[in-house]
Formats: C-alpha cells, sequence, structure tokens
C-alpha cells in the first residue's frame, strides 16, 4: 500500500510543475500586449488551443474558454495591439532555455486545404499535405529539434506570385502594401537568419529538395561556416576537380564496398536502417567540406536519396547520417501541431490573422514539447501490477497519455 501511496503524490508533483510551467509561459507573453485584457486572451486562447476541443476555430475555442461567442479571440487575432513578432521570437529562446542549445534547425512546409479566394495567399497550388496540387495556403515553419524533443519555432505565410501582382486583392486581405513576392527559400533563409541573430548556434542544419536545390540558400549557411544536410535532385552539379558533374553520375560510379549500412534514427518499428555512401566534392569556402551523401533503401536500391553536406573536413559518416535523419520529426511537428494544438484549424482570412493564430499556436506547441521533457525526466516508478495492486489510473496519468506526455518507456512511439 505504501508503494501506491508514493505514486499518487508522484503524480500531483508533475501536475502541479506542469501547471507552473504553462504560468510560466503565459506569463513571458505578458510584455508583449498593450492591454492586460488582451493578454488574458491570449493566455485564455493558448489554453484552449491545448485543450481537446474537437474544432480549434474561434467558435470552439471560446466554448472551450467558457465564453459565451468568439468575439473577444477574433479582435485577438485581427485587431488587438500586440506584438505577434516578439512572441515568435520568444518562442526559440523558450525552447533554448526547455530543450538545451546545439540543437538541429529543420526548415519545411505544409498546407491548409482552404475553399474559396479571400484567405491571403490561398491559391491552386502542389501541398504534400493533399499529395498533390489543392486550393490552400502554405506555410513555411521552422523546427528545433535536440535529444529533450523538438517543436516547430518559427512561421512565415507563402503569398504565390499572382497575389504580390494584385494590389487592391492583398489589400482587402490585409496583406501589407511592403509585401513583395519571396519563393519558399527566401522565407526560410528569413527565419534562419532570425535564429542566427538571436545567437543560436544550430549543430546542423536540414532541408528536403524544395530548400537543397537552392544555392543561394546553400552559399547562405556556407557563408556562415554553418553545417548543413540538404536533400538536393539527382540533376544538382558538383565540382569534382575542374569538372562538373551531376550526382546521379557520381551514384553511378560507386562500386558495392562503398556502401556502409546505418541506422538514421529509431523509428516506430525500430532503427530506421539504410545503406550509404559519401563522395567528396569540391568546397567554395575554404574552412569547410563538402560531399555528396547517398541513401539507399534496403527494400528497393533503386531508391535512392542524395543529400549535399557541408561540414568540417573531420565530420563522420555517422555523424551525417544521423543529422540527415533529424529532417523526419517535423514531420511529427505538423501532426501533432494540426492534431493537438489547432495549427490547422483557424479560419481567419486576413494576412495578420493567420499570423496571429499560427504564432499563438507555436506557444501552444513549445509547451508541450517542455511537458514532455518535463514528464521524461520524472523517475519511472513500477507500475502497480508490478507491485501485486490493483491497477488505477489517475486523472494525470489519463492526460499525459492523451496530450503524448508519457515518456518513450511508457508508450509506444508514434512515426
Amino acid at each position: 500500500m505504501k508503494a501506491q501511496v508514493a505514486t499518487e503524490p508522484a503524480e500531483m508533483v508533475l501536475a502541479q510543475r506542469l501547471v507552473e510551467e504553462f504560468e510560466r509561459v503565459t506569463a513571458r507573453l505578458g510584455s508583449h500586449f498593450r492591454r492586460r485584457e488582451a493578454h488574458e486572451a491570449a493566455s485564455s486562447y493558448v489554453k484552449a488551443l491545448l485543450s481537446r476541443a474537437e474544432r480549434k476555430n474561434a467558435w470552439g475555442l471560446a466554448e472551450e474558454a467558457g465564453k459565451a461567442a468568439p468575439y473577444c479571440f477574433q479582435h485577438l487575432l485581427l485587431r488587438a495591439k500586440w506584438d505577434e513578432a516578439a512572441v515568435r521570437d520568444g518562442v526559440l529562446a523558450y525552447m533554448r532555455e526547455r530543450l538545451g542549445e546545439g540543437g538541429v534547425l529543420v526548415v519545411d512546409e505544409t498546407g491548409f486545404l482552404k475553399k474559396g479566394d479571400k484567405s491571403a495567399g490561398v491559391a491552386r497550388q502542389y501541398t504534400g499535405t493533399a499529395g498533390r496540387i489543392e486550393n490552400c495556403q502554405v506555410g513555411v515553419f521552422l523546427a528545433y529539434e535536440t535529444p529533450r524533443g523538438h517543436s516547430l519555432v518559427d512561421r512565415e505565410l507563402y503569398l504565390p506570385e499572382e497575389w504580390t501582382r494584385n494590389k487592391p486583392r492583398c489589400q482587402q486581405a490585409g496583406v501589407p502594401d511592403e509585401a513583395a513576392f519571396r519563393t519558399k527559400t527566401q522565407l526560410a533563409h528569413a527565419m534562419l537568419l532570425r535564429a542566427f541573430e538571436a545567437g543560436l548556434r544550430p549543430s546542423w542544419v536540414t532541408g528536403d529538395e524544395v530548400y537543397g536545390r537552392d544555392g543561394e540558400l546553400r552559399r547562405f549557411l556556407e557563408q556562415r561556416h554553418q553545417r548543413y544536410v540538404l536533400a538536393v535532385a539527382s540533376n544538382t552539379y558538383v565540382w569534382r576537380g575542374f569538372v562538373q558533374v551531376p550526382a546521379g553520375r557520381v551514384l553511378s560510379e560507386l562500386e558495392p564496398e562503398d556502401w556502409t549500412r546505418l541506422s538514421a534514427g529509431a523509428g516506430s518499428k525500430g532503427p530506421r536502417l539504410y545503406d550509404w555512401a559519401l563522395v567528396r566534392v569540391n568546397s567554395h569556402t575554404g574552412t569547410l567540406a563538402r560531399w555528396l551523401l547517398f541513401r539507399r533503401s534496403l527494400a528497393d536500391p533503386s531508391n535512392v536519396a542524395h543529400y549535399l553536406v557541408h561540414a568540417p573536413a573531420n565530420t563522420s559518416l555517422d555523424a551525417m547520417v544521423k543529422a540527415a535523419g533529424s529532417r523526419w520529426p517535423v514531420e511529427e511537428c505538423f501532426e501533432s501541431g494540426k492534431g493537438e494544438v489547432g495549427l490547422g484549424d483557424y479560419e481567419v482570412r486576413s494576412y495578420t490573422g493567420w499570423y496571429r493564430h499560427m504564432t499563438l499556436c507555436l506557444v501552444a506547441h513549445a509547451y508541450l514539447a517542455a511537458a514532455r521533457s518535463l514528464a521524461n525526466t520524472e523517475e519511472q516508478l513500477p507500475p502497480p501490477k508490478a507491485l501485486g495492486l490493483p491497477h488505477r489510473r489517475s486523472r494525470m496519468t489519463a492526460f499525459r497519455r492523451r496530450q503524448g506526455l508519457l515518456s518513450a518507456s511508457a508508450s509506444p512511439s508514434r512515426r
């Protein structure tokens, strides 16, 4: 009986720590709001985003917050005076505190399916969310990952050229007059620069082909002597000696003994095993080296991914492989962001409304990452069955299970 008595206070301690952590997070927002009422509305909004409300639009969140109508939340997103850029910067600072320094920055985008043509940036465009061209908005995001966890920390709305050429349409959606067309890689460049200027020194920057194929983005990182692993297409040209050759030709020259089997990290079914090969190519920075890295599927050897790597000359293949595998958690971030904190449930049409909703979603997502880190550092107590006691699930245990706050040893991992 003593063992069960000891278990319940442990749950209560963790619950209290999570409550205190949420209060610290929302208190940090205070300086970025001109009025106390707006700060209180933002705190309520974030709390409602963390709830189990079925629909996390303004009406659903207002109902969860116990409000008769969503007007205070609509005012918060559209007209209230507060600095969403400062709140955004605070999210990265908070994640550095809770997840630690020296993590990996991942750039990627996700789509938000929409009806009509009034929402800022909406257009028929390709989105990986649907795997095809759909009427949608596209957001480019920055995620931060360390061994303690991962979270989204920055966001930018992609405005297609058809929008920036149509000033009346932009004005109707509240797009600032100074907003010009920027590619997804230029948006990624802006977010990475913000992180660097905030003092973050990531161990690696990673991204898929959308970002890897952009030579300007690669040169920006190389000029900062920043290590990266970026996916590229097979027709990407590199210099070998005095000759430019496509990555696909370098792949064709590899011999069987050039491949090494390594894990790119843990997956839902165990280690993610692939065959890997590395070929040194010319570097133009003078301080760091550059390689082509190839990842071959074990099930289908014809399925080979190509990467460009920029890192110190003594960097090991194992380190590069782990960096390449660190890109996958961003998909978890999108899944949990949309499924847990309402990243895709908004119904605002304006440019400002999009940024404000996304910023508060970042706050909620960062809190969940911190909460998971706190929960996973708690000492694991033996289950009641092992003690010969009847199982009695506490409300805190149920909450942790619903929110994914149990440690990896206590709950199955999700891909």
